[in-house]
């Protein structure tokens, strides 16, 4: 699977995979809703501009810090609604049973019902690419 870096930072890794039309993120540490805002930003001004459509986005969280509500209400209303007018038409995201994260996610879950954009949560990166190439 062809991978194209578009940023690495101490907290996230973003990458983007032609072949399955997906930007990945990989959350490796805590950080501040600042830095949370700006890499997801990054991922959507490239979203937007790349030639190649981004229809598909996987979140792994599994070494992700906890999340404040308003980082979080930031993506429901800022990201989400962003990236679903800018064509993506699916969402995955990897995590490992967390009670809080789970309890994050299924708020999340919500607001995407509001923009049709399917989310489905998996164990493993594996399973959520499984379920994006089912699509093509």
């Amino acid at each position: 699977m062809e991978e194209v870096v578009l940023l690495e930072e101490s907290f996230v890794r973003i990458t983007f995979h032609p072949d399955l039309k997906m930007v990945k993120v990989v959350w490796t540490a805590s950080f501040s809703i600042e830095q949370y805002q700006s890499a997801l930003e990054f991922a959507l001004d490239y979203q937007k501009k790349e030639e190649v459509p981004v229809e598909n986005y996987l979140s792994n969280i599994v070494k992700q810090g906890i999340v404040n509500p308003n980082t979080r209400k930031w993506f429901e209303h800022v990201a989400l609604p962003r990236a679903t007018k800018q064509g993506l038409k699916r969402a995955a995201v990897v995590f490992d049973g967390n009670a809080f994260k789970k309890y994050n996610l299924n708020l999340i879950l919500q607001t995407s019902k509001i923009y049709k954009l399917p989310l489905k949560f998996f164990n493993t990166e594996e399973e959520a690419i499984n379920w994006f190439q089912s699509f093509q």
